[in-house]
């Protein structure tokens, strides 16, 4: 039966047997013990009246729980799903919880689906963030407070900002059926100087100089995995990295600033299995995300790891480093020279075709949980031309690490390169060495703080001194180096 038919039939109930009684003599003023119903009835008055009450109780309790369902009736009406003709129960809980509310149409919410599809474009993108600061002091004193043959610390008793980093990085996952990827690092502040832009490399350096890297990946499924990255890439020559926060030492080694920094081209690698990986790439060459030359540098390198503590990389890098183009950014071109994006350029006649040769090898073994060990050797050869007496560096280094505590540890590197015939590192015939001593301090997952003095020294007088035109055989630094760093990126970045 419907609620309201119900409803209506129950309180015209009430009213007969409300009706009854007044008729059954229950009038104000009427004596209740007389005679009211025929000589002969089986049962009093006063018997009637008390089934009639009882009646109209039970028939008041009734009314009082359809009136609830019917309230409930139109809670779930107005909550059931648009478009839904099908009834839902409620609970009497439920009922009295909720008050009623007339029935609405709902509106289709548009934005999930955009807001599914942004979540399973960022599933996996992490953004991470990096401040490298430190200062220096350096005891020669020398005139701009400048230290020599540093890659990132290149100031003396100054307050610096060695780097501020962003990277943005969305990594295959290809166990998950993801097989591409993608990367971005930004960098500011004095290492980008280092690493990015030198116009002796880049024709155009200041369209690039705050993108360290920008590449896509993307995973072929190739025996155990083909991965190719396309774009601009750190290199891999070399065991030193750009962020501070994964290295032993706060400086950096002669070989990190004298061997490339980055590439752009493609690279791929194959891993045949867990103890042996292949590199290849080919590039428009070393520090160029422009090529100055019509060749195109390759790479070839074994990634060999015969135990969990062992891993040994041996590489090879072909290039052509002298450009066939002379750029003006700054003016100063003959009348008449063509233009790139209005930078005005000169063809070089008959330019030098003279190849670079790379050697580089580098060994970590990870002796038990304390100690770490890292060996480096390179080997540098150039010709200007393909019939030139060549020029070459040679040298390399070994670091030790000590882990005293979770957080603590030091550690010691002794190097050496030799630039001797044409100083292809320094532009002066010597060989250098130099010894580092890092105390390193886990403040927190996210801060750390270094310690180091450092001793840089020479067979020749190269360094500056307070005095113009003095120079002497060393120069001895020491720093103290503060890197924070946060995001949802694991491991070495």
């Amino acid at each position: 039966m419907p609620y309201k038919s119900a409803l209506a039939s129950g309180r015209k109930l009430v009213a007969l047997c409300l009706f009854a009684s007044v008729g059954a003599g229950l009038i104000p003023g009427q004596d209740a013990g007389s005679p009211a119903s025929h000589a002969g009835e089986p049962t009093s008055l006063d018997q009637q009246v008390v089934e009639l009450r009882a009646l109209v109780e039970k028939l008041q309790t009734r009314v009082a729980e359809l009136e609830k369902r019917s309230d409930a009736r139109i809670v779930t009406v107005a909550a059931r799903p648009e478009g839904s003709t099908e009834e839902q129960p409620a609970s009497p809980e439920t009922a009295s919880a909720v008050p009623a509310q007339p029935v609405q149409s709902q509106t289709p919410v548009s934005q999930a689906p955009a807001s599914s599809a942004l979540s399973d474009f960022l599933h996996g993108t992490t953004i991470n963030f990096l401040v490298d600061g430190y200062y220096g002091y350096n005891f020669n004193n020398p005139i701009g407070r400048t230290n020599l043959l540093r890659a990132y610390d290149v100031s003396s008793n100054a307050f610096s900002l060695n780097q501020a980093g962003i990277v943005f990085e969305n990594a295959p996952d290809p166990d998950n059926g993801k097989r591409f990827g993608l990367r971005l690092d930004l960098q500011f502040g004095q290492a980008t100087e280092t690493l990015q832009g030198n116009p002796a490399n880049e024709p155009r350096p200041e369209i690039y100089r705050n993108i360290f890297q920008a590449y896509g990946t993307y995973v072929f499924p190739v025996g155990k995995g083909l991965t190719v990255d396309v774009g601009k890439f750190a290199s891999s020559l070399g065991l030193e990295g750009t962020y501070t926060k994964d290295q032993m030492n706060y400086s950096r080694s002669y070989w990190f600033d004298f061997l490339p920094f980055y590439h752009m081209g493609i690279r791929a690698n194959y891993k045949f299995n867990d103890k042996l990986a292949f590199n290849y790439w080919i590039v428009n060459g070393t520090q160029q995300t422009e090529p100055f030359n019509g060749f195109k540098d390759q790479f070839f390198g074994l990634a060999i790891t015969p135990t969990k503590k062992i891993t040994w990389n041996a590489n090879y890098y072909l290039g052509q480093e002298h450009p066939d183009v002379i750029y003006y950014p700054n003016g100063g071109a003959p009348a008449g020279s063509p233009t790139q994006q209005g930078v005005p350029f000169t063809p070089i006649s008959n330019p030098p075709a003279g190849k670079l040769h790379i050697f580089d090898t580098s060994l970590t073994w990870q002796a038990n949980e304390k100690i770490t060990l890292a060996f480096e050797g390179d080997y540098v050869l150039q010709r200007l031309n393909t019939s030139s007496f060549p020029s070459h560096t040679d040298g390399g280094y070994a670091d030790l690490q000590y882990q005293f505590t979770p957080k603590f540890s030091m550690a010691g590197r002794a190097e050496y390169l030799s630039d001797r015939g044409d100083g292809l590192f320094t532009g002066k015939s010597q060989a250098l060495k130099e010894t580092t001593l890092t105390a390193k301090y886990a403040v927190r997952d996210g801060f750390t703080v270094f310690g180091e003095w450092r001793r840089d020294f020479s067979n020749q007088r190269y360094f500056y001194t307070d005095l113009l035109g003095i120079l002497k055989n060393e120069q001895n630094t020491a720093t103290v180096g503060l890197v924070w760093w946060a995001g949802g990126k694991q491991g070495s970045w």
